[in-house]
């Protein structure tokens, strides 16, 4: 009867005291990250439940010390309870503690001289070693020395022989370095020959062109020439386009035209060297039949921030920093094709170029840029 109050009254000061603990979540959970937290709440439980149970033993001692309910009003306050327990359990823990400390020292001593006895031990295979390698050094030199009187004899041997024999590869490697001299000598004549006799060609080649084109020459290498063409006579103020010709041991040419800032599409020819002033007069036809437009263009470089792409035929004008307006150019111009405004970029952004046109009704490439510089919308 008295434990079924005992347990009534804890049950009543603290449940949760007397929850157990689940040791399956710790088992799941990790051993390693559980163990410390669990140990240390369960030390306070048990501390807790003992303070309890300390309260309930001496309240069970005063109720069985009363006789009625008026002798339990009647007497005075008791004393606090669990005093007697308290003291023993600190002086048990006081006493715990100086015997840990003391022999966490005793372990620290020991520790020091097993360190002591580690670098002894170290020191003395270190000498061990030390003392081998020696060993084995003098072994190795002993063999070393040997091995090397026993060269140096045969050395002696053979010097003589080494030495005439030296001698003639030398003078065989003289030998056949001359021949390859007078074979390089004897190719480098023949191609003098064969380049003065292209040189002729090309200078006669030069002077058939002559007749229908001007031209400046800029720079003569040992096999290319760079010259400045422009027709005798055009129309419109063009540019000199310059041209590259490299010519080869195979009497071949490479025409490159160089695209500056003529306008004309960058392109490159090949043939005999015969035909070269054929591929002249093409590529002046080209440039001449184009004539009106990149005229237009070249006079624009020097008014408009712009960029022509003849590949493409597209002209890009660069009004400001941040404004960018793209025309395309179209095929016949300026009697057939048209110039059009394709696109106009701000900031990043696309404007919407659907109300920009110019009074005119087919306006020219100058006429698009004067409209798109005197605009303020863009």
């Amino acid at each position: 009867m008295a434990t079924e109050r005992i347990e009534a009254l804890l049950e009543r000061t603290d449940p949760n005291i007397l929850k157990s603990c689940n040791t399956t979540e710790l088992q799941e959970t990790g051993e390693g990250e559980i163990m410390a937290p669990y140990l240390m709440d369960c030390r306070r439980k048990q501390k807790h439940i003992f303070r309890q149970l300390c309260v309930v033993d001496d309240m069970v001692k005063l109720l069985a010390g009363l006789e009625s309910v008026e002798e339990l009003l009647n007497e005075p306050c008791p004393r606090n309870p669990g005093n007697d327990a308290r003291a023993a359990w600190k002086a048990l823990k006081a006493e715990y503690q100086e015997r840990v400390q003391e022999v966490e020292e005793r372990i620290g001593t020991v520790q020091v001289h097993m360190e002591e006895l580690q670098g002894r031990r170290q020191k003395l295979e270190t000498l061990l070693s030390t003392l081998q390698k020696k060993k084995e050094e003098c072994k190795e030199r002993e063999r070393i020395a040997a091995k090397q009187n026993q060269r140096a004899e045969k050395q002696i041997g053979f010097q003589l022989e080494d030495s005439l024999q030296a001698a003639q590869n030398a003078l065989n490697v003289c030998n056949s370095h001359l021949s390859k001299l007078n074979e390089e000598v004897n190719e480098q004549l023949v191609r003098v020959s064969e380049w003065t006799l292209l040189k002729d060609a090309l200078q006669t080649l030069v002077t058939g062109t002559q007749r229908n084109m001007q031209y400046r020459l800029l720079s003569v290498r040992p096999s290319e020439l760079c010259l400045e063409l422009l027709p005798r006579s055009t129309e419109k103020s063009l540019e000199p386009l310059q041209v590259s010709i490299t010519m080869t041991t195979d009497d071949h040419f490479h025409l490159q035209v160089l695209q500056g800032t003529a306008g004309l599409v960058e392109e490159a020819t090949e043939g005999q060297l015969r035909q070269v002033s054929v591929a002249l007069v093409e590529v002046m036809e080209r440039y001449i039949s184009q004539g009106e437009m990149l005229s237009e263009i070249q006079a624009l470089h020097s008014r408009f921030a712009i960029d022509w792409c003849p590949a493409e035929r597209l002209l890009i004008f660069l009004k400001t920093a941040t404004t960018v307006c793209h025309l395309r150019v179209g095929e016949g111009y300026p009697s057939h094709g048209r110039a059009t405004l394709i696109s106009v970029r701000k900031d990043g952004n696309l404007l919407d170029i659907t109300d920009l046109q110019p009074t005119m009704k087919h306006p020219v490439l100058t006429e698009w840029l004067e409209f798109l510089t005197s605009d303020p919308n863009i």
